[in-house]
Protein backbone atom coordinates (compact mmCIF):
# COMPACT_ATOMS: atom_id res chain seq x y z
CA UNK A 1 0.00 0.00 0.00
CA UNK A 2 1.24 3.48 -0.64
CA UNK A 3 3.15 5.21 2.61
CA UNK A 4 4.50 8.53 2.65
CA UNK A 5 6.18 9.08 6.01
CA UNK A 6 7.43 13.19 6.93
CA UNK A 7 10.54 14.14 8.82
CA UNK A 8 12.59 16.59 10.07
CA UNK A 9 9.96 19.04 11.40
CA UNK A 10 10.39 21.11 14.44
CA UNK A 11 11.36 24.37 16.24
CA UNK A 12 13.54 26.67 14.79
CA UNK A 13 14.07 30.77 15.07
CA UNK A 14 12.59 33.52 12.65
CA UNK A 15 15.02 33.42 9.83
CA UNK A 16 16.55 30.04 10.03
CA UNK A 17 16.38 27.34 7.85
CA UNK A 18 14.65 23.53 8.24
CA UNK A 19 14.95 20.66 5.80
CA UNK A 20 12.19 17.99 6.06
CA UNK A 21 11.39 14.60 4.12
CA UNK A 22 9.10 12.52 2.48
CA UNK A 23 9.94 8.82 2.12
CA UNK A 24 7.77 7.14 0.18
CA UNK A 25 6.98 3.72 -1.07
CA UNK A 26 3.99 0.98 -2.68
CA UNK A 27 4.18 3.08 -5.82
CA UNK A 28 6.15 3.52 -8.47
CA UNK A 29 7.24 7.17 -7.22
CA UNK A 30 9.80 8.04 -10.29
CA UNK A 31 6.55 8.61 -12.16
CA UNK A 32 4.23 10.01 -9.89
CA UNK A 33 4.67 14.23 -9.09
CA UNK A 34 5.05 14.64 -5.85
CA UNK A 35 3.94 18.31 -3.34
CA UNK A 36 3.81 19.63 -0.08
CA UNK A 37 1.12 21.37 1.37
CA UNK A 38 0.81 23.15 5.13
CA UNK A 39 -1.60 24.18 7.43
CA UNK A 40 -1.73 26.06 10.00
CA UNK A 41 -3.97 26.73 13.12
CA UNK A 42 -7.45 27.19 12.30
CA UNK A 43 -6.42 27.92 8.15
CA UNK A 44 -7.33 25.66 5.29
CA UNK A 45 -4.49 23.51 4.34
CA UNK A 46 -2.80 25.26 1.34
CA UNK A 47 -0.62 24.22 -1.48
CA UNK A 48 3.27 25.48 -0.98
CA UNK A 49 5.59 23.42 -3.93
CA UNK A 50 4.91 20.69 -6.60
CA UNK A 51 7.42 18.48 -8.43
CA UNK A 52 6.90 17.23 -11.65
CA UNK A 53 7.91 13.15 -12.70
CA UNK A 54 9.17 13.81 -16.02
CA UNK A 55 11.35 17.02 -15.47
CA UNK A 56 11.57 17.70 -12.01
CA UNK A 57 9.98 21.09 -13.14
CA UNK A 58 8.75 22.83 -9.92
CA UNK A 59 6.10 25.23 -8.54
CA UNK A 60 5.46 26.82 -5.71
CA UNK A 61 2.97 29.08 -3.57
CA UNK A 62 3.74 33.24 -4.20
CA UNK A 63 4.54 33.68 -0.58
CA UNK A 64 7.61 31.02 -0.61
CA UNK A 65 8.94 31.68 -3.57
CA UNK A 66 12.86 32.49 -3.51
CA UNK A 67 12.87 30.96 -0.03
CA UNK A 68 12.05 27.04 -0.34
CA UNK A 69 12.94 24.73 -2.39
CA UNK A 70 11.49 21.01 -3.50
CA UNK A 71 13.29 18.48 -4.67
CA UNK A 72 13.27 14.94 -5.14
CA UNK A 73 15.72 11.86 -5.02
CA UNK A 74 14.05 8.93 -7.26
CA UNK A 75 17.01 6.69 -6.33
CA UNK A 76 15.90 6.76 -2.71
CA UNK A 77 12.39 7.43 -3.48
CA UNK A 78 12.26 10.44 -1.27
CA UNK A 79 11.18 14.22 -1.91
CA UNK A 80 12.56 17.18 0.51
CA UNK A 81 11.40 20.56 1.22
CA UNK A 82 14.06 23.10 1.90
CA UNK A 83 12.82 26.41 3.96
CA UNK A 84 15.17 29.00 4.38
CA UNK A 85 14.33 32.59 5.82
CA UNK A 86 11.43 31.07 7.66
CA UNK A 87 9.08 33.53 9.12
CA UNK A 88 6.07 33.05 11.93
CA UNK A 89 3.54 32.75 9.31
CA UNK A 90 5.50 29.64 8.02
CA UNK A 91 4.22 27.71 10.90
CA UNK A 92 2.46 24.37 10.23
CA UNK A 93 1.59 20.68 9.85
CA UNK A 94 3.52 20.24 6.55
CA UNK A 95 2.26 17.27 4.72
CA UNK A 96 3.22 15.40 1.58
CA UNK A 97 1.31 14.21 -0.82
CA UNK A 98 0.69 12.35 -3.94
CA UNK A 99 -1.68 10.97 -6.94
CA UNK A 100 -1.61 7.29 -7.94
CA UNK A 101 -4.21 6.03 -10.39
CA UNK A 102 -6.42 8.90 -9.71
CA UNK A 103 -6.09 8.78 -5.97
CA UNK A 104 -4.73 10.96 -3.57
CA UNK A 105 -2.56 9.86 -1.29
CA UNK A 106 -1.22 12.16 2.14
CA UNK A 107 1.35 11.65 5.45
CA UNK A 108 0.36 12.53 8.23
CA UNK A 109 2.25 15.58 8.53
CA UNK A 110 5.47 17.20 10.55
CA UNK A 111 4.98 20.14 12.71
CA UNK A 112 7.46 22.94 11.72
CA UNK A 113 7.43 25.48 14.37
CA UNK A 114 8.82 29.58 13.96
CA UNK A 115 8.99 30.83 16.62
CA UNK A 116 11.82 33.12 19.04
Amino acid sequence: QVQLVESGGGLVQPGGSLRISCAASGFTFNRCAMSWHRQAPGKERELVARISSTDSSTNYADSVKGRFTISRDNAKNTVYLQMNSLKPEDTAVYYCKTNSFLVDYWGKGTLVTVSS
